[in-house]
């Protein structure tokens, strides 16, 4: 009888060290989850978040982006490390919050709504300011880009402007303004009964690239600094037609009643540039022209 008690606590025992054990991991799995990508760090002068902002009280500002845009936004090569002009604003501005960054890749043509979904606090991914984009969602603008077009070394198609492209086969990202003024294009050519633009749409701007590189896209219309940096990597296969087509701000997206984080974001925003970081993080990325006032 002994030995079956004592039996039965070394079984009582070791039932407990296993839940303690399963309790353990499930709390180790909740942080990882709850962590996700911090890539950058900061405190108010009172070292707290900033007061009266309902999105910033867990002290992380979670930015949505389509991370597949460099320079803008991408990811250092084999890691998944978010690199680029917009990654390093967002963590400015984050510093001048008292908060840490937390990047959410998604995919650029539901980032508005998966914003007002409340997935993250804001976007920040060379999201022009358009009107039609002002009815769902409000901006704070940080930086300026126009439409270039990517071609392959030698332009040998003669491209010089978008109504070049009448009867080529074009690569562009879905979502993008560049859609819009491809649709603008064809409209105007199909008026003065000219051959339309063929328009292939991709989920990001290297699949595009990709197209034009082995030959089955003519050009790729996007944002001058992206078309720039795209030519620069390609080894001289492909170059930038050297454009600035309707230069408009690129603005940080924000959910129209998040009204109390929009006045923080100007603010750290203007206290970014006032710093002297906003000018130091535009020329580290070569893009000095787009700077706003």
């Amino acid at each position: 009888m002994r030995s079956r008690r004592w039996f039965r606590l070394l079984w009582l025992v070791a039932a407990v060290a296993v839940v303690l054990m399963v309790f353990a991991a499930c709390e180790d799995e909740e942080e990882e989850a709850a962590t996700g990508t911090p890539a950058g760090t900061g405190t108010t002068a009172a070292g707290t978040p900033a007061a009266g902002v309902p999105e910033l009280e867990d002290g992380v500002l979670q930015v949505g982006s389509d991370i597949a845009y460099a320079p803008i936004e991408f990811f250092e090569e084999g890691t998944t490390t978010p690199k680029g002009l917009d990654i390093d604003l967002a963590n400015a501005i984050a510093e001048e919050l008292g908060v840490t960054t937390e990047f959410i890749n998604s995919g650029f043509d539901g980032l508005p709504g998966a914003l007002n979904a409340s997935r993250f606090d804001i976007v920040m991914s060379s999201m022009t300011v358009t009107e039609k984009r002002q009815e769902e969602i409000d901006f704070v603008p940080y930086f300026t880009a126009g439409t270039d077009i990517l071609v392959a070394s030698g332009n040998p198609k003669n491209i010089t402007g978008i109504e070049d492209l009448s009867g080529l086969t074009v690569g562009v990202q879905l979502g993008t303004i560049q859609v819009d003024q491809l649709k603008a294009a064809n409209a105007d050519l199909k008026a003065g009964g000219n051959p339309e633009i063929n328009v292939l749409t991709f989920d990001q701007n290297p699949l595009a690239v990709e197209q034009l590189r082995i030959g089955r896209a003519d050009a790729v219309i996007a944002d001058s600094p992206v078309v720039a940096n795209d030519a620069l990597l390609s080894d001289g296969k492909l170059e930038a037609v050297g454009l600035a087509i309707e230069a408009a701000p690129y603005g940080i997206g924000l959910r129209k009643e998040s009204t109390e984080l929009k006045a923080a974001v100007e603010d750290a925003l203007q206290a970014v540039m006032d710093s002297g970081k906003y000018k130091e993080i535009l020329e580290k990325w070569s893009l000095a022209g787009g700077a706003i006032e």
